[in-house]
């Protein structure tokens, strides 16, 4: 089969395209799928720098990619619920994915991949394959973030910084959905149109020096209940001292590079939480919490209340250049690899 193979860690020149690399095999509780598409994921290039190596080892070859659409070609003898032929997308067995044995015979840049029965759900017909590929793993973040960890209601008032990022942009829809007010934050004027599109009630460039005073403006000097920050840096602090009274401040991510350093004063001051969020545990843990995650978004996603945003394709040889529009802040939403 076709894949995407990468040998040792390093920059995008490790990815090698290779054109006649084993079919997974699967095993009795799997169903082997053909790739039609893959999303692209920061985690990808994390886990290709070698960023995560002291948590998932580093057993080489390894095919890179977590969330993958396409169609059963087959099925191990205790699977009950797919048959060959369906239409299917799925996040791949995270078991797998932290051991790394399976995860370099089935990572989804290729064109054949392995998984767990229990991580498939029934693609939705009134979304293509690409869209399918783009929602498992930053849809399921953000749901999570919102559900289990903000424990959003109607009403909040949710800033959501990075919002024009794949999981940001979830975010900003699944907010909408659960009956929050969302005030999206990115760093160009084109990110905050997508945000805008997307339903957030009102946008801020987080670049502006006046960005605090323009929250405070939208919440009537109140503070906004959430921040949900994926950007982190400088950006942090400011985002921090928005919060109201008994707010929740989540720790998604570090797009801005540098890691925070917080004043611990601040949530005294603000009565506030400092939440963390770690789906990858979550979904390990919590394994029915996940599973009930993924049948609720499948639902509004089939009444087409979520929608997933995807700024560009690419064939499958062109995986470097997708995962450098990712590493670069190029992209808004997500980068997809059409693979077949």
């Amino acid at each position: 089969m076709k894949a995407i193979v990468i040998k040792e860690f390093g920059s995008v020149d490790v990815l090698q395209y290779v054109d006649n690399y084993p079919q997974p095999v699967m095993a009795d509780n799997q169903v082997l799928l053909k790739v039609y598409a893959a999303g692209i994921n920061p985690l990808d290039w994390k886990i290709r720098q070698g960023q995560l190596k002291a948590l998932l080892g580093s057993k080489f070859p390894l095919i890179l990619g977590n969330d993958a659409s396409g169609v059963v070609v087959a099925v191990g003898k205790l699977v009950r619920d797919f048959k060959v032929g369906d239409e299917v997308f799925c996040l791949l067995d995270a078991n797998q994915r932290a051991s790394w044995t399976g995860f370099a015979k089935s990572g989804a840049y290729a064109e054949y991949a392995v998984t767990r029965a229990d991580t498939l759900a029934h693609k939705p017909k009134n979304i293509t394959h690409q869209q399918a590929a783009s929602i498992p793993l930053a849809a399921l973040t953000a749901y999570q973030v919102l559900m289990h960890r903000a424990h959003i209601k109607q009403g909040d008032k949710v800033l959501i910084n990075g919002a024009s990022g794949g999981v940001g942009l979830a975010a900003v829809q699944l907010a909408k959905v659960m009956g929050a007010k969302v005030i999206a934050a990115a760093s160009t004027e084109a990110k905050l149109a997508v945000c805008s599109q997307y339903g957030a009630d009102a946008v801020v460039n987080y670049t502006d020096d006046n960005w605090r005073e323009q929250i405070k403006t939208l919440t009537d000097g109140k503070g906004v209940d959430v921040v949900y920050d994926a950007v982190g840096g400088h950006y942090a602090e400011p985002a921090l001292r928005s919060m109201a009274w008994n707010g929740r401040y989540l720790v998604v991510g570090f797009a801005a590079g540098d890691i925070p350093k917080i004043p611990l004063n601040l949530p005294l001051l603000k009565g506030c939480a400092v939440v963390g969020v770690f789906w990858g545990e979550f979904a390990t843990r919590q394994k029915k919490d996940n599973q009930a995650n993924m049948m609720q978004l499948f639902g509004w996603l089939m009444q087409g209340k979520i929608k997933p945003h995807i700024s560009a394709e690419y064939p499958l040889e062109q995986a470097a250049q997708a995962l450098n529009d990712l590493l670069e802040r190029r992209a808004t939403g997500k980068v997809v690899l059409v693979v077949g």
